[in-house]
């Protein structure tokens, strides 16, 4: 045997080495608890045979608590580049089987680094986390390390989409990297936390478990931190396929424009959605599924603040972000969450260049002592903010009831939609017909001898004169009244209309969202 050859010999150890993580048992263990291992899920994600590894050599350089002389393959995090979909993707995912897939200065280093390759390449990154937390071993480097991650998460944001798939343990200081990232799918098989259940016990005396703590419903329903529940690890792959499809690689980029369905026909089936009865409920998504392509809506954050909803869908084979208030709960109105969960979607969307779809249909803000002493008024005024601030392509399409502040809110006119197009039963006032009538006319009834029919023609008076989309398209805060079978049409034609949209803004480093 040459030189060569033994030398070539001794690299393919110790890549099987490497590959091996924490070794055979640790990888069955692995998935024997119904989860992939951090190779798998890589080739799971990516295009067969693109990956290009980064850093499969680096260890630790620790030598104390008896880390002196032991070897972490890949320092429990695998890195690099790759192709998803036949586009450049850069991504991380840690490797729980060698130490618990810790992060210790170098293995946060690598995942800083990758993620700048990410920026330089102006492609997507991807966090596949499956980590016990900091490498306590290695004491302030790992926090160091940390830091390292947390400012590349702001460099990218903006920029590239980052998006974080939870397939773990996620645990201390490694969850505000998720949180700082766009979107993060979790799998019921992961827990995430800061705190968790036996530090909580000792400082506050609460008992929780795990799951109840952080696990994916958890983070879904109650906290609005996680945006998609995946069932196990290979269904969060596909969610994250799914989700890259909509997006566009960079900020630069315009979202993917596919072939798609190219159909404008008039739906009828839109003229069925709306109940007689004005205050009844009904599914907005069922408007939403008829106007976007093959009824194919992935929608964000489903079971948080449900009395709005937001997601992704294409029309005419281009992205588009949907933004519509929900009758089915709470009549639609919004409050804090709705504000903050809408507020955040429409500054994703107009970082990467994605249109913006809001249907509506809101009775107003939530009134209540807790909204207000929760801070409506800030959270609320983030939606403004989003709204005014976004200059891509903003659609809107009034179906119902469209009232007060709320009406501003959902993207009206005077906050610069460049088309606001009304079904013939919307209602569009500063509130509706029964409070305006309480107040303006409320002599009026009191003097009247039967105060109950009087106060039932004066609503019906003011519903006529005011609650109606003609009085606000006379003042050309509607553009067009429509048929509602034709809002497919007139939604594509405005966005390929406003497609080259050119909106110059004051020169300043970045507006103060009321956070």
């Amino acid at each position: 045997m040459t030189m060569m050859q033994e030398k070539i010999e001794e690299l393919r150890r110790r890549q099987e080495e490497a590959y091996l993580g924490g070794g055979a048992d640790k990888l069955a263990k692995q998935r024997k608890g119904g989860r992939m291992t951090a190779r798998e899920r890589v080739a799971a994600l990516v295009d067969e045979g693109s990956f290009d590894e980064v850093g499969l050599f680096v260890t630790h350089r620790s030598s104390l608590f008896e880390m002196q002389g032991k070897t972490l393959a890949a320092d429990g995090v695998v890195t690099g580049a790759a192709s998803v979909a036949g586009r450049l993707v850069h991504l991380a995912s840690q490797d729980f089987t060698v130490a618990g897939g810790s992060a210790g200065e170098m293995h946060s280093i690598k995942v800083a680094e990758i993620m700048k390759a990410s920026l330089r390449a102006g492609s997507p990154f991807v966090f596949i986390n499956d980590s016990g937390g900091a490498r306590v071993q290695e004491g302030i480097d790992s926090l160091s390390g940390y830091g390292k991650v947390f400012h590349a998460n702001v460099l990218l944001s903006g920029a590239v989409p980052q998006i974080s798939l939870i397939c773990g343990p996620c645990a201390g200081g490694a969850a505000y990297s998720p949180a700082l990232t766009d979107f993060i799918i979790q799998t019921r098989q992961a827990q995430m936390f800061i705190t968790g259940p036996s530090v909580i016990k000792q400082v506050t005396g609460e008992d929780v478990t795990a799951e109840e703590l952080g696990g994916a419903d958890a983070h879904m329903v109650h906290s609005g931190v996680i945006h998609f529940i995946a069932e196990d690890d290979q269904h969060a792959i596909q969610l994250c396929h799914k989700l890259l499809s909509f997006l566009p690689s960079n900020n630069l980029e315009d979202p993917p424009l596919i072939e798609g369905d190219r159909s404008v026909e008039p739906n009828p089936v839109l003229e069925t959605v709306l109940p007689e009865e004005s205050k009844q409920g009904y599914d907005v998504r069922a408007v939403i599924g008829a106007v976007v392509d093959g009824a194919d809506f992935l929608e964000v954050q489903e079971g948080y603040a449900m009395n709005i909803v937001v997601g992704f869908a294409r029309i005419c084979g281009g992205s588009v972000g949907i933004v519509a208030n929900q009758p089915l709960v709470m009549a639609g109105a919004l409050d804090i969450n709705a504000s903050n969960k809408a507020a955040r979607f429409i500054r994703f969307c107009n970082a990467f260049n994605i249109p913006l779809v809001t249907f509506v249909d809101v009775p107003g803000f939530m009134p209540g002592v807790e909204q207000e002493y929760g801070g409506i008024i800030r959270h609320g005024a983030k939606l403004l903010f989003a709204y005014s601030a976004a200059t891509v392509p903003k659609i809107t399409i009034i179906l119902r009831k469209s009232y007060g502040g709320a009406y501003l809110a959902m993207c009206g006119k005077d906050l610069d939609a460049d088309r606001v197009f009304a079904w013939p039963t919307a209602e569009i006032a500063v509130m509706g017909a029964e409070g305006a009538a309480e107040i303006v006319f409320r002599k009026e009834i009191a003097e009247a001898a039967d105060p109950a029919q009087r106060r039932a023609e004066l609503i019906k008076n003011y519903r006529d004169t005011f609650s109606n989309p003609y009085v606000a398209a006379a003042s050309r805060l509607v553009d067009s009244v429509i048929e509602p079978k034709n809002t497919r049409f007139h939604i594509a034609q405005a966005l390929e209309y406003e497609r080259i949209k050119r909106l110059p803004r004051p020169h300043k480093k970045h507006g103060l969202t009321p956070l």
